[in-house]
């Protein structure tokens, strides 16, 4: 699609400290293998919105379709991964920049055909949530900086990537009320 929605410029670490204020969801209890087994229970609903007949239709101009949004979850786990491996590698990192709005244009997100999401998503899901799951108790305050200058522990990051999909699965394919 060529025309794009309005950028989301929102700084969404503050569900770090405070529940959402969009979809109420509190991810600071999360511990990363609870949020490996969401993520994972996560990806049929996924699937299902996506298969959806109407899946790439864009009910508002401004606002991604279904299928969209699906292809940014899968990209965004595939982001935090790599920004976790980061973290266990090298001490306090800086994460390279990572624009979803850019990402969704440079990537034409639309024209990825739904198989190839689908494939995606359940790849950087399961990739993310082993990673996740691999985690030593020593190595959750190991932490990374965003280009933003927000700051992350191995632990919040878990949480903060939790949140986007769930508020995405929740707030905006209206896809029942995750944890």
């Amino acid at each position: 699609m060529n025309d794009q929605p309005t950028p989301d410029t929102k700084d969404w670490t503050v569900v770090l400290s405070e529940p959402c204020g969009e979809c109420g969801i509190d991810v600071r209890a999360l511990n990363p293998a609870q949020v490996a087994a969401l993520l994972r229970e996560s990806v049929p609903h996924y699937t299902r919105a996506l298969a959806a007949p109407d899946a790439g239709v864009r009910n508002d101009p401004g606002v991604w379709s279904t299928h969209e949004y699906c292809a940014h979850v899968a990209e965004m786990l595939q982001v935090m991964n790599a920004r976790l491996a980061l973290m266990l590698e090298s001490d306090a990192p800086t994460f390279a920049s990572w624009d979803q709005n850019e990402a969704a244009v440079r990537a034409d997100y639309a024209a990825i055909p739904a198989a190839e999401v689908a494939r995606r998503l359940e790849e950087s899901a399961a990739s993310f949530a082993d990673a996740l799951e691999a985690l030593t108790d020593a190595q959750l305050p190991r932490m990374g900086t965003r280009s933003n200058g927000a700051v992350f522990t191995t632990a919040t990051l878990a949480q903060y990537a939790w949140h986007d999909a769930a508020h995405h699965l929740h707030h905006d394919l209206g896809v029942g009320r995750p944890r």
